[in-house]
C-alpha cells in the first residue's frame, strides 16, 4: 500500500477556539492579535532569522520549499481570518493576516525592492493604498528581523504597536 506525502507541520498558529489543526479561523477573531500570538508562538521555536520569517508565511499557507512560489502567487490560503488591524492598514477584508504574512515570506526570499515592485504592479496595491501600506510595514519587518534590529522575542509586540487597534481604554483609566 502506497502512503501519501508526508507532512510535517512543526508549528500551527496559536487558537484555542479552533480546535482542529487546518480549519480556518472563524470571521469575527481578531486577526491582528492572532497574527502576533502566531509569532509570539514562532518566535519559541528558536529558528534562525531567515526560516523565522519563512515559517511566518505558513500562516498565510505560503509553504517552505519551491512550492511557495505558487503558494504566494495565488494568494495562499487565510487561515487567520478576521479583522483588529489599524484603519491605515485595514481594506475592510478578512484577509490583512494573510496579506502581512504572505508578503513577509516572500520579502525573506526576494528582498524587500522585487517584493514592493511584485505588490504595487501584480497584486496592484498601490504605496497610498491600506495594502500598500501593509505591505511596507511587511517589508520592514524582514528587513528589521534580518538586521537584527528587531528580535523575534519582540516581534510580536511590534506587530500589536504597529499594526493591531490600539487597546481600548477602560472607562476607569480615562482621565475625564
Amino acid at each position: 500500500m502506497r502512503a501519501g506525502p508526508r507532512h510535517v507541520v512543526p508549528y500551527e498558529p496559536v487558537n484555542p477556539a479552533r480546535p482542529v489543526p487546518g480549519a480556518p479561523y472563524p470571521d469575527l477573531m481578531d486577526a491582528c492579535a492572532a497574527l502576533a500570538d502566531s509569532i509570539d508562538s514562532l518566535a519559541g521555536l528558536g529558528y534562525p532569522d531567515g526560516r523565522f520569517l519563512k515559517e511566518l508565511g505558513r500562516v498565510a499557507g505560503v509553504r517552505r520549499g519551491p512550492f511557495w512560489v505558487t503558494d504566494a502567487a495565488t494568494g495562499g490560503r487565510n487561515r487567520i481570518r478576521g479583522r483588529g488591524f489599524r484603519p491605515e492598514v485595514d481594506d475592510d477584508t478578512a484577509g490583512q493576516a494573510r496579506h502581512f504574512a504572505g508578503t513577509v515570506a516572500v520579502a525573506a526570499r526576494v528582498g524587500g525592492r522585487i517584493t514592493r515592485w511584485l505588490t504595487t504592479n501584480i497584486l496592484r496595491d498601490p504605496p497610498e493604498s491600506a495594502d500598500g501600506r501593509l505591505s511596507d510595514e511587511a517589508i520592514e519587518f524582514v528587513r528589521l528581523v534580518r538586521s537584527g534590529d528587531l528580535a523575534q522575542a519582540d516581534a510580536a509586540d511590534w506587530i500589536r504597536e504597529r499594526l493591531c487597534h490600539a487597546p481600548r481604554r477602560s472607562a476607569a483609566s480615562d482621565p475625564a
